[in-house]
């Protein structure tokens, strides 16, 4: 705030609360240079007023609507201060469109970003939510998706098979048109429904001491799954037929 919008803010102010108005040159002189000093600083400047919100004389008016003491430099700085700290906590750093090699300029930018932030002249980036749900993916990320067919590339699907062995072989069988026998559950080692079979050991106690994955399911989970597909199959039949 420069010193004219600080005069400004004072005769707007002497408007509303006579008890401030100075009518001796000097101390009028004396009180405009009080309040310049304490609302202009070089690191926290309270400005006349921004383009997002603040406005030091809907503060000032608040205060002599509200409070029966007479306004003070102070009663300006501390809402324009708590001004700052909300708007700087609602604000998540964009990356900054520079090198982020270049620590000299990415640094800067993101001050440069804080401060227009702080200042009022810029507005606060929020960070974007996690979307769940179907509903709340991307329908462009949808088209691609059906495009490709997989979000997961097929090299990268390739280089993933060995240490995946349960995924892979289930997409092999997929791919071949054979039921999708972790679509049920395991009846011999009660696996659930999208987890892979397990091999028990069993002790002398008749007790499991361990489970291991298996790469490929049980048997009966397999014929299961394959009941379960050709009930599927016989039921689209019918419904097709009706």
């Amino acid at each position: 705030m420069d010193r004219r919008e600080t005069a400004a803010l004072l005769a707007y102010i002497g408007r509303l609360d006579p008890r401030t108005i100075r009518t001796d040159p000097g101390e009028a002189r004396d009180q405009l240079a009080q309040w310049h000093e304490l609302l202009s600083n070089e690191d926290d400047d309270v400005p006349m007023a921004t383009t997002h919100g603040w406005d030091a004389r809907v503060v000032a008016r608040r205060h002599i609507r509200t409070s029966p003491y007479q306004i003070l430099p102070a009663d300006v700085v501390r809402p324009w201060v708590s001004y700052r700290r909300d708007r700087l906590a609602r604000h998540s750093d964009p990356t900054p469109p520079v090198d982020p090699d270049d620590q000299v300029a990415w640094t800067a930018a993101l001050v440069s970003t804080r401060r227009a932030v702080a200042a009022g002249t810029a507005q606060p980036e929020q960070a974007r939510a996690i979307t769940t749900g179907r509903d709340g993916v991307d329908p462009k990320l949808k088209a691609r998706l059906r495009e490709i067919g997989s979000c997961i590339p097929p090299a990268a699907r390739a280089s993933l098979a060995p240490y995946r062995p349960a995924r892979a072989a289930r997409e092999a069988a997929l791919a071949q048109g054979l039921p999708d026998a972790l679509s049920v559950r395991c009846e011999w080692c009660l696996a659930q429904p999208g987890e892979p079979c397990r091999r028990r050991r069993i002790g002398p106690d008749d007790g499991a001491r361990g489970t291991t994955p298996r790469a490929t399911p049980h048997p009966g989970r397999l014929d299961l799954a394959a009941a379960q597909q050709g009930q599927q199959t016989e039921q689209a039949q019918q419904t097709a037929v009706a």
